[in-house]
């Protein structure tokens, strides 16, 4: 009979958003690292996939080998990872990700070697684990995995989620991630056993235009000055409508005020660079926002003072 490890389609349990950082007895807390949300079948081969399931080995080939990390045969739910300059790099990671070209992906792992960080075990020997509490798993976890460069286990905090979180801020890292002690593992669900607290960072934006998209959906394209030449900052979607747009002036230029179109705003709408809008987005050392959130327009703020 087939089991979880034969059939090799196991959807990853999801993590709830957001909550403030908190302190409780009855959670554990771990840093949210910043890379790709993988599951590894680890036997006599080392069988990585995404969430799409997704085959990743030949794209990671420096992962081949990590079932010889692991002293049983398991499934193991992680994070993969590049890190440049002592942090993880998601554009990294993901640019690999999208890559077909055999030798520019062996140039990449030569480069920049990817690793995994293991925060779970869904299978155990010849046992699916997923209905222990995360407290055993983490247990076997633990007995299961040598590590190396290529694989560690997560470590966690007990009780003091707000100090963890402080700290990973400090270090500029994405946020953390709270689960029950007693939280079992549900295939493919969201549920409020697993919250994630992520760090924000907040710019003053001037708006260059925009770009009408399908649904109604409308894309904010985003300047910055730096000194007094208007730096390009890429786009803002999410919580962007033209109807809250459309409740300030702007004015509709026919050419665009960087000086030139940027690649993939042929078909915007130029605005004259003179409202300001307030823009969340992770932190990232590139020149565009990651994950970038529209929080509104402020009236109290000249687009000159928006600097890079």
């Amino acid at each position: 009979m087939m089991d979880l490890f034969d059939l090799k389609n196991v959807s990853p349990m999801l993590i709830s958003e957001m909550a403030d950082p908190f302190d409780s007895p009855d959670h554990i807390f771990e840093i949210k690292w910043d890379g790709i949300r993988c599951i590894s079948f680890l036997n006599t081969e080392t069988d990585m996939r995404n969430k799409r399931n997704k085959l990743m080995i030949p794209i990671f080939p420096e992962l081949a080998n990590l079932h010889k990390q692991v002293k049983e045969k398991c499934i193991l739910d992680h994070e993969l990872l590049v890190i440049k300059n002592g942090i993880p790099d998601f554009y990294e990671v993901q640019n690999r990700a999208l890559r077909t070209n055999s030798f520019k992906i062996k140039l990449a792992a030569d480069r920049y070697p990817a690793s995994i960080i293991a925060y779970d075990i869904l299978y155990y020997k010849d046992k699916d684990i997923t209905m222990l509490p995360l407290m055993e798993r983490k247990k076997y976890l633990t007995d299961v995995v040598i590590e190396n460069q290529l694989i560690s286990v997560s470590r966690y905090v007990e009780n003091d989620g707000v100090k963890l979180f402080e700290l990973v801020k400090e270090k500029n890292l994405e946020g953390i991630i709270a689960k029950r002690k007693d939280s079992l593992y549900w295939q493919g669900k969201r549920t409020r056993d697993w919250v994630k607290c992520k760090i924000m960072s907040s710019d003053d934006c001037v708006i260059c235009g925009y770009i009408p998209k399908e649904n109604n959906m409308t894309s904010l394209i985003l300047g910055q000055y730096d000194e007094d030449v208007l730096v390009y900052k890429g786009h803002v979607t999410l919580g962007v409508s033209l109807r809250i747009l459309n409740q300030h002036k702007y004015k509709v230029i026919d050419y665009s005020p960087f000086g030139y179109i940027p690649h993939g705003n042929e078909e915007a709408v130029w605005l004259a660079p003179e409202l300001v809008c307030i823009v969340e987005s992770m932190p990232t050392e590139k020149e565009t926002f990651r994950q970038p959130v529209f929080k509104g327009i402020r009236d109290d703020k000249l687009a000159i003072e928006c600097k890079i």
